[in-house]
């Protein structure tokens, strides 16, 4: 699927999510209504598949999908620190307002810093998803 994603979109994709060619990127809560054309753009983009969330590599870039209802948000998040190298970032990918699963700003705003993590910014990330962009306040930013 990759192979067939034109130029601009990737590299839209990669302004908004910060992956390079060559980055490796894990992924955590795909399910059936993560959005496939986004995890194409990047891969393309990266140039190779995401990883699942059962790899041990040290990865540029978390890709994580998380509804409400999916169980503590503090401790998923610290696990997706496990394996993200210095001055990695993580993209919590949430429903958007209205759509099941939506999760409130607040709650990301609470676990963010219980997980060691800051939030530096939120985009559209599609239609029916919203990013937030978590960092290490150590790693600085990028």
């Amino acid at each position: 699927m990759g192979a067939t994603v034109g130029s601009a979109a990737e590299k839209s994709v990669a302004s908004r999510f910060g992956v390079k060619a060559g980055h490796l990127v894990q992924e955590f809560g795909y399910d059936d209504d993560v959005d496939h054309e986004l995890r194409g753009m990047i891969e393309g983009h990266i140039g190779s598949e995401l990883l699942d969330e059962d790899v041990d590599d040290v990865v540029d870039v978390v890709v994580y999908w998380w509804r409400d209802g999916d169980g503590d948000l503090v401790d998923s998040l610290m696990d997706a620190l496990t394996n993200l190298g210095d001055g990695g970032v993580i993209w919590l990918l949430t429903p958007k307002s209205g759509r099941r699963g939506h999760v409130e700003p607040s709650e990301i705003e609470d676990a963010a810093p219980t997980a060691g993590l800051h939030a530096t910014s939120t985009i559209s990330a599609t239609g029916d998803w919203t990013g937030t962009r978590l960092v290490s306040p150590r790693s600085g930013r990028r």
